[in-house]
């Protein structure tokens, strides 16, 4: 019997909804279930031939958990080494290298100095940075948000030069990236599920929270066509196998603001239950494909284009 594990925090709509899901097709030699943890012993397979990884990005030891899972055989969605290495600012800039439009950016060193650093740890840092080139190449308005993590977690609109210091004096030792403002006609979040099946939602980002999927944006077929194949070469190349990407769209062109949700929210109150009735079906079906895949004693890790193009000397 192969076991599909969730792993999972404090949501319930989805992992519930995945679970029966993937049970009620009732395929011979597969069910699904909560991952149960009693012991982690280096080197020892989990039992579950896929776990879907919900929560290891806020639990440490729920990474170390999984990473051992893939060592010793599972299939884990998504890649729990990528997942470990990657972050917003490399997501931006390798869109730059493969064609996709994305919104100027530059990252920044932290406000305050991390633990155990002295100013003499940043000897090879200019001082001051060369705010002025900075701010040209940005534009104002812009948007401050940390280079890594996500749900819109200390994120800053700044309106000029002055706004920028104020509130970069607030995030302590966060690093920050700053980011053009894509001034948008239209606005999209996109589920990416086995690197292949794509929805894209009209989304609104400007609406409080429990409004943001009610939004009447209607792209034409050329338009959903373009957007699915930015999606898809995004995912291919980072390598998620479940992921969003949130496009902004000016004047017709598809900007990639937001590519680093490689545990997206999928409750049933937030995406509404069209999309929630579709990211539970396509996740059932990808997981059990995955799962008839997955063979015991062998690595079933899946890598993205650049790492596997950068093994050959090919980066791009």
């Amino acid at each position: 019997m192969k076991k599909i594990g969730i792993l999972h925090g404090k949501e319930r709509s989805f992992p519930e909804a995945l679970i029966e899901k993937i049970n009620s097709k009732k395929v011979k030699g597969i069910i699904a279930e909560p991952v149960q943890i009693s012991k982690v012993v280096q080197g020892e397979p989990t039992g579950y031939a896929v776990i879907i990884d919900r929560i290891s990005q806020d639990v440490p030891f729920y990474r170390a958990y999984v990473k051992n899972a893939a060592l010793t055989g599972t299939a884990v969605i998504n890649n729990p080494f990528w997942f470990s290495a990657d972050e917003k600012f490399f997501n931006n800039c390798l869109a730059t290298k493969i064609g996709v439009p994305v919104p100027n950016t530059v990252i920044l060193p932290s406000h305050q100095l991390p633990d155990d650093t002295s100013g003499e740890s940043f000897s090879n840092l200019t001082y001051p940075l060369d705010w002025d080139a900075i701010f040209e190449y940005v534009g104002f308005p812009a948007y401050m948000k940390p280079f890594a993590g996500g749900g819109w977690k200390n994120v800053y609109k700044v309106a000029d030069k002055d706004d920028f210091f104020k509130k970069h004096a607030e995030t302590g030792q966060l690093v920050m990236l700053l980011q053009e403002e894509i001034v948008f006609e239209e606005y999209y979040r996109c589920y990416c599920i086995g690197r292949k099946h794509v929805l894209i939602m009209p989304y609104e980002p400007r609406n409080p929270h429990h409004l943001r999927y009610e939004a009447s944006f209607k792209p034409t077929p050329e338009k959903l066509e373009e957007m699915k194949e930015i999606v898809l070469k995004i995912n291919n190349y980072l390598g998620y196998d479940f992921n969003t990407v949130e496009l902004a769209l000016r004047n017709g062109i598809p900007f990639a603001i937001d590519f680093c949700n490689p545990a997206p929210d999928a409750d049933r109150k937030s995406v509404g239950d069209a999309n929630f009735e579709w990211v539970v079906e396509t996740a059932a079906n990808y997981a059990i494909e995955v799962a008839k895949a997955q063979g015991k004693g062998k690595d079933n890790a899946t890598w993205g284009e650049f790492v596997k193009k950068s093994t050959t000397g090919k980066l791009l």
